[in-house]
């Protein structure tokens, strides 16, 4: 055993003054007030007191908790989610200082909100010579065609965010302005969500404001300017492969929002309407997670795959609010940020309460002269940020790092197009505790603050944000780069922060209704059942395979006609290529080959891209489930096989009793249900044409039997071995047991009986016809009358109940059909 093994649990001070002994000049911690260093120790003794003194013990307890949550996040080209990268050390700023910043940042959204404004209706700043017209045509983020289309109340700006970086010194200065997109706000709330989890009543005890309230505000601002009082709001995100999807999604959780994708929207008659089970209904407001260019493919870029046709009509309309409104992404350019300081004195008489970093916009002979002359000194971006000549991305590159080629190429590339460069001064950040290699180091970081309206119009900003620590990447870069760790940042208030309470003026009506199901989820649900059936039923086959009882004295051999109509349906069913092979590696294969199609390894892979797009729909006890690693398999029939494939079926069990006791008894349950019910019959019409046909043996009704897990059932009704017409009405006729195909198609027609209907003549839809047909079709028959016929018949019917319910409920609805504009 090492010697320090047996070393005593660190004091709780010896945390803060191994810190401090090592903190740079103007480190957030070491810079801090007398009050606000008494907090930072008292914090830090705290977590080494939980930690027992280790910090990697705090940093994997906090881990844990993020990935308990769900926390994810892709980086650019990734095409599996990487664990959300959270550290287990806040950052705390004094509420004096708190209030300079929010001061700050509140005027300068209603400072943004006066130049969007006036760039899309009356242009006078550039009329007038306040900004360059090139500052605004030359953005990709803007578009002509919206000028002259106001939003609802005026507001272009719903959300902002604002990078901000603290210097050496103290001061706080903003870095960039993000209007787009707001990527991070989600992370924030749940980097606070992760913490206060792994870490009790520290937040607490340190009289951390609380953000349930500005997502509060957030959500009625947004329903304040839709024209319904009672308004239905959707979040309208790329898509699963975006990557921040997971924070989307919990968002639209978080905040009751309808997660939309653009497929799942349509305009009719000026008006945006979503695909639901029950037909179009009415949407009055999005908040868009796309950007502009993306939104519709008719107004905007015409190769966009992702946004709503006519979506532009419907906001040129007035019917629609947008948050934020089409367009207003052309404030962002970096360009702008050279010239906010003068628009502040012009547009609101004053001076920039949060100033920005010094920027110098090269469209201009002076200052394009200043980079030139000061390129050592300073980085250079994009103006625009888009690829340009002369520099290796769009993101900043300091001039110290160029070579001689690289200058001379980036001098010419200026002096050619000189308004797509900006010029600004290196940012030299300050630094905060976080642990990295179970050591507390200084890292430097940015924050993201977020800024919302409140119901009467009023801006109220996020009393927290996501801090983001440098790694290798670009720091100021909008998204994560790898290497990068977020971080809470939480504002300390000097007395006890009271509870929130969302009741009292204000509170919603109370409803007992499960809300509207997109056409796409009801889809994506049917499909997730159909699935993890699917991936239970292969692993049944292995394991009768490998553990069966037939065979038991000789083991498991091809010779046997009952083990080799097993493996055949294996590879019926895709998990393996055929009978080549020894068993072992053919079970093998067909566990664990990601390569086969019908390998439970693939299967499993298919249940967690469907299930990412239900994320606002499924518990993060899910996702534990689907995670967890499959086990390792050898390719031999021992009991490693035989286990993996029992472990497998557990897991499997424990999805469906997450959906027996947990989902509520919605659409959404019901599709779910009817999806597992499909699955399950249609391979009962299969398998009974496999092992009960009219040749069976003894053997083959034994499989059949553990199977269709009906072997204790036989057992007690029966005294004798399995015999045919028995077995035949057990797994196919037998109304109570919950593994036969009248049960099955019992639950299916109780399910398809009551989903909505779009009929108003009273007629059953095509589904309920061919689902009540079925079940009257299996009620009559007794295991001796079934025949082989029967059961090709049945499957048949099975199949066609299944594309009806596709046709009616998940294909998206034409224009041609009437939407109830009150829906």
């Amino acid at each position: 055993m090492a010697a320090d093994a047996l070393a005593p649990p660190c004091h709780g001070d010896a945390w803060a003054d191994a810190y401090l002994a090592t903190a740079p000049t103007g480190d957030l911690f070491a810079g801090a007030s007398p009050a606000m260093a008494t907090r930072w120790r008292d914090m830090l003794g705290r977590l080494s007191t939980q930690a027992q003194g280790d910090p990697a013990t705090l940093a994997d307890h906090v881990s844990r908790q993020a990935i308990d949550l769900g926390m994810a996040f892709r980086l650019t080209g990734d095409e599996q989610e990487r664990s959300w990268p959270l550290g287990p050390v806040p950052l705390l700023i004094d509420a004096a200082e708190w209030a300079q910043i929010e001061r700050g940042l509140m005027q300068r959204a209603n400072l943004l909100e006066r130049v969007v404004s006036d760039i899309y209706s009356t242009q006078s700043l550039v009329r007038d010579g306040k900004l360059p017209a090139s500052i605004v045509t030359g953005s990709p983020h803007y578009w002509r065609v919206m000028t002259g289309t106001p939003p609802p109340r005026g507001h272009h700006l719903h959300f902002y965010a604002a990078d901000i970086g603290r210097g050496p010194t103290g001061e706080w200065r903003v870095l960039a302005d993000r209007v787009r997109t707001p990527v991070g706000v989600g992370y924030a709330l749940e980097n606070r969500l992760a913490l206060s989890r792994a870490t009790g009543d520290l937040l607490g005890a340190m009289n951390t404001r609380r953000l349930a309230p500005f997502f509060d505000e957030l959500r009625r601002g947004l329903a304040a300017d839709c024209e319904r009082t009672d308004p239905r709001i959707g979040l309208l995100t790329p898509g699963r492969f975006n990557q921040s999807y997971a924070e989307q999604a919990h968002l639209a959780r978080y905040l009751g929002l309808l997660l939309v994708e653009g497929d799942d929207l349509i305009v009719s008659d000026g008006r945006l309407f979503v695909r639901t089970i029950q037909g179009l209904k009415r949407i009055d407001g999005l908040w868009r997670w796309m950007d502009s260019r993306f939104l519709d493919p008719l107004a905007f870029d015409g190769r966009s795959h992702i946004g709503v046709p006519d979506l532009y009509n419907a906001c040129a309309r007035g019917g629609l609010m947008v948050s934020n409104w089409p367009g207003a992404g052309v404030i962002e350019s970096r360009a702008f940020a050279a010239f906010l300081p003068q628009l502040a004195r012009e547009l609101l008489g004053a001076e920039l309460l949060l100033p920005n970093i010094a920027t110098w916009w090269c469209g201009q002979r002076q200052e394009r002269d200043h980079v030139r002359a000061q390129l050592d000194n300073l980085v250079v971006g994009s103006a625009f940020d888009q690829d340009v000549a002369g520099l290796p991305d769009a993101h900043f590159t300091p001039g110290s790092a160029l070579d001689g080629t690289q200058r001379a190429a980036l001098l010419d590339a200026m002096a050619r197009r000189p308004m797509d460069y900006v010029g600004q001064e290196v940012v030299k950040l300050s630094t905060t505790p976080a642990i990295i290699d179970g050591q507390l180091t200084p890292l430097p970081f940015t924050l993201r603050i977020f800024v919302a309206r409140d119901a009467a119009g009023q801006w109220r900003v996020m009393p927290g944000g996501f801090a983001r620590l440098a790694g290798h990447g670009d720091i100021r870069a909008a998204l994560m780069g790898r290497g990068d760790m977020s971080a809470d940042m939480c504002v300390i208030d000097s007395k006890p922060v009271p509870p929130d309470s969302l009741l009292g003026v204000g509170a919603p009506a109370i409803r007992r209704i499960g809300g509207m199901l997109p056409a796409k989820a009801a889809d994506n649900l049917f499909w997730l059942g159909r699935y993890i059936e699917r991936t239970e039923m292969t692993l049944r086959l292995v394991r009768a395979i490998v553990g069966g009882s037939i065979e038991a004295d000789l083991g498991p051999s091809l010779a046997s006609p009952t083990m080799a109509r097993l493996v055949d349906q294996l590879a019926l069913w895709g998990a393996i290529a055929g009978r080549n092979g020894a068993i072992g590696p053919l079970c093998a294969t067909a566990l664990g080959d990601a390569r086969r199609s019908g390998s439970v390894r693939a299967l499993m892979g298919v249940v967690a891209n469907i299930g990412e797009g239900l994320r606002d729909r499924l518990a993060s006890d899910f996702w534990r489930l689907v995670r967890l690693p499959l086990p390792a398999f050898d390719g031999q029939v021992t009991e490693t096989l035989l286990d993996a494939s029992s472990r497998m079926i557990e897991r499997i069990s424990a999805l469906s009793g997450l959906a027996a006791e947990n989902m509520g008894r919605t659409e959404g349950w019901r599709f779910h249900d009817m999806g597992r019910r499909m699955e399950r019959a249609i391979n009962g019409c299969r398998l009974l044409t496999t092992f009960g046909s009219d040749g069976a043996s003894a053997d083959d009704l034994t499989v059949l039997l553990d199977l269709q897990d009906s072997q204790i059932s036989y057992r007690t009704r029966y005294l004798t071995g399995p015999a045919l017409p028995p077995v035949r009405d057990l797994v196919a006729l037998e109304p109570h047991n919950p593994r036969a195909i009248a049960y099955q198609a019992a639950r299916l027609a109780e399910h398809v009986a009551a989903l909505p209907t779009l009929r108003a003549d009273g007629m059953p839809e095509e589904p309920r016809r061919l689902a009540d047909a079925l079940v009257a079709r299996l009620a009559p028959l007794t295991g001796d009358m079934l025949t082989m016929a029967d059961i090709g018949d049945i499957e048949n019917r099975l199949l066609r109940l299944s594309d009806a319910i596709g046709q009616r409920y998940f294909l998206q609805l034409r224009k041609t059909q009437s939407p109830d504009l009150l829906s």
